[in-house]
């Protein structure tokens, strides 16, 4: 995969939305490949300041989840972008959102979420590698 000519991989910026009393992860579906499902995560923008807050900014943009990031996850790098993946404890769900015609969501268990966005690889690994990951 290219930069798409920049010159330096794209910082992208994941929440992993977690309802933590039920052990639910939050998936949505990709715009681009509305049959697939992903994780919220887009662009760090300057105006975003830490990569917190851009994880938090496309979890309500794409998803409509409110809450808190409570953890740093992990950096995952590829050939076009680096993956920052935060875990964020959902305290409320927006019933209209930004995207809420081009996407749907839904609350799966762990194992399902790792199923469901497998297709992308770094997704995959970010969420192997939240609290609800199982011990090994």
């Amino acid at each position: 995969m290219s930069n798409k000519g920049r010159s330096t991989p794209r910082v992208v910026c994941c929440a992993i939305p977690i309802a933590r009393s039920q052990g639910k992860v939050l998936v949505i579906t990709s715009r681009k490949r509305p049959e697939h499902w992903v994780l919220p995560k887009g662009g760090w923008e300057p105006t975003d300041g830490v990569l917190e807050a851009a994880a938090s900014r496309e979890a309500l943009e794409e998803a409509g989840v409110r809450g808190k990031i409570t953890r740093f996850v992990t950096t995952i790098p590829s050939a076009s972008s680096t993956y920052h993946f935060y875990e964020l404890d959902v305290v409320d769900l927006d019933k209209d959102w930004l995207e809420s015609k081009e996407r749907r969501r839904e609350w799966v268990d762990y194992a399902e979420a790792v199923k469901r966005v497998s297709w992308k690889a770094e997704l995959a690994q970010g969420l192997s590698l939240s609290s609800l990951a199982p011990t090994r």
